[in-house]
């Protein structure tokens, strides 16, 4: 596939899709895209003058030359619409959460070993460049023995963002860490390590019959190479977005990734070293009403093309994936509800 340029199919053309498509535009060409609202399809592809399906099996069959599919639904969708792609032989990439179940995300890795095809997993966080610098420190072990580490998310996620829509299903949307905080769990694991087990406590306090899980939670856990963690999460942050940050307690430093969504180095103090001239990140998904994490989808994209062209290294691959969501089942299978 060296020197092709990548033709790629989109399933799903929600808000998260215009941002995927504009950087599909850049690294390739959108064949196709498909929604179950006709509008929402119909107006995607107008845009980029592609064709537009509601159905992904016609869209598969009638797309042959499709080289990638990007999967943009809904959560609960994630393991359905990927293995079809697979299925028809296409590389995917895969939005956050990579599913909502530990058994569907095995079941795509299997299907994508099975067609021998590339399973990537949407994780752009780790391209924040106050994330990159803590990996490299850890990679290097600068920080020496890690002790234990914190990760706060506390963002506002409001009945209007909740309205008319799948978020806040337990079948679709899964929890609040699936849909707002998968990513930093992602890098919980990336930075530190896999988890051994975790206890949880759960609440329900702003959201009673808007959402069918959880809007606030505190988390112990301990991990498989002995570090100890917190996690304390909540959507009920008033009015706005308040931080995301992960502070890392080391035998040779301490260092805290925080802002909205960590994206400052808000904190060092390491044993003869200093990171500085840190470049400047791009700015947060913006959808108006409220804000995700750092817009670096360019990134993904640049990844995809790169392994896909010219046997580069997979940023986030499905195993990866998976480690999240057994992380957030071990929390969600751990907990005790103390507010519903």
């Amino acid at each position: 596939m060296n020197n092709k340029e990548l033709k790629f199919g989109l399933i799903g053309c929600g808000r998260i899709a215009d941002r995927h498509a504009r950087h599909i535009a850049n690294s390739g060409n959108l064949v196709a895209v498909c929604d179950i609202e006709v509008d929402k399809a119909k107006k995607l592809a107008s845009e980029y003058n592609s064709h537009f399906y509601t159905n992904i099996s016609e869209l598969l069959s009638k797309e042959p030359e499709i080289d990638v599919v990007s999967i943009c639904t809904p959560n609960g969708l994630h393991a359905t619409h990927t293995i079809a792609s697979l299925k028809a032989g296409k590389h995917v990439l895969c939005e956050k959460p990579m599913a909502i179940s530990v058994y569907d995300c095995g079941e795509m890795i299997k299907e994508a070993e099975k067609a021998n095809k590339r399973l990537f997993i949407v994780k752009q966080n780790r391209f924040n460049p106050p994330v990159e610098a803590v990996k490299n420190l850890l990679d290097e072990g600068k920080l020496g023995r890690i002790y234990n580490v914190q990760l706060n998310c506390f963002w506002n996620r409001n009945e209007a963002y909740y309205n008319n829509s799948w978020k806040g299903t337990r079948d679709i949307d899964g929890g609040t860490l699936y849909t707002q905080f998968s990513h930093f769990i992602d890098l919980v694991y990336w930075l530190v390590g896999d988890v051994k087990n975790a206890h949880a406590l759960l609440g329900n306090y702003g959201h009673k019959g808007i959402i069918e899980f959880e809007d606030t939670g505190v988390v112990n856990l301990e991990f498989y190479n002995n570090v100890i963690g917190t996690i304390h999460y909540s959507v009920n942050s008033f009015d706005k977005n308040m931080e995301g940050s992960l502070t890392i307690f080391g035998e040779k430093g301490t260092v805290k990734i925080g802002g909205q969504y960590l994206n400052e180095l808000e904190y060092q103090s390491i044993d003869d070293f200093l990171i500085e001239d840190l470049a400047q990140g791009n700015p947060p998904n913006n959808y108006g009403q409220y804000q995700g994490s750092m817009s670096n989808h360019d990134k993904v994209y640049e990844n995809v093309v790169e392994v896909l062209t010219n046997g580069g290294v997979i940023a986030t691959n499905g195993f990866e994936g998976l480690k999240t969501v057994e992380i957030i089942d071990k929390i969600y299978s751990s907990a005790k509800w103390v507010a519903r």
